[in-house]
């Protein structure tokens, strides 16, 4: 199939894309952007179609996964409930911290014994805490990922230590 068969037939499946994100969302802009990244991924992946396949399935199973992976990505963010009817996902920063001055000491407490971490140790430590995932952070320090999650889970062993209370 050429580059412009492929384009003519995705294209085609506009109509029943935008119909399919029903399913996940009642939202009409959140449904454009799914829509238009599904369409972004499927040219971008053409090559990785077969040919003897469903497109519509194959168009349909990349709009879930990315749906899924989006809303994965929405549940590590911190957020509040809208109050409103059908109640949005409101990307707000919990500042839950900020204003309890007895909040502020344990929270420097932490940093503290955060940054005594051995700094191999530490840094992928911070970088899983910030949202990356193993294989970014294997890819950015440049180091095996299984030495990613050893090191990881060795700083959240050290952090237990300090911070666990000894009776």
């Amino acid at each position: 199939m050429t580059a412009i068969e492929f384009n003519t037939r995705v294209g085609s499946m506009y109509s029943s894309l935008e119909l399919f994100t029903r399913k996940f969302t009642k939202d009409p802009d959140e449904a454009a952007d799914l829509v238009q990244e599904t369409l972004m991924k499927a040219f971008r992946y053409r090559e990785k179609f077969r040919h003897d396949t469903n497109l519509k399935a194959w168009l349909f199973t990349i709009m879930k996964n990315t749906f899924i992976n989006n809303y994965r990505k929405l549940s590590r963010i911190n957020f509040q409930a809208d109050t409103h009817e059908g109640g949005y996902p409101l990307q707000v920063k919990d500042n839950s911290i900020e204003g309890a001055p007895e909040n502020m000491v344990q929270y420097d407490e932490l940093l503290e014994v955060v940054r005594n971490i051995k700094p191999e140790f530490r840094i992928p430590f911070e970088m899983h805490y910030n949202g990356y995932k193993y294989h970014e952070i294997s890819e950015k320090l440049n180091i095996p990922l299984g030495t990613v999650k050893t090191r990881i889970f060795y700083a959240r062993k050290e952090l237990q230590a300090v911070l666990t209370p000894k009776n």
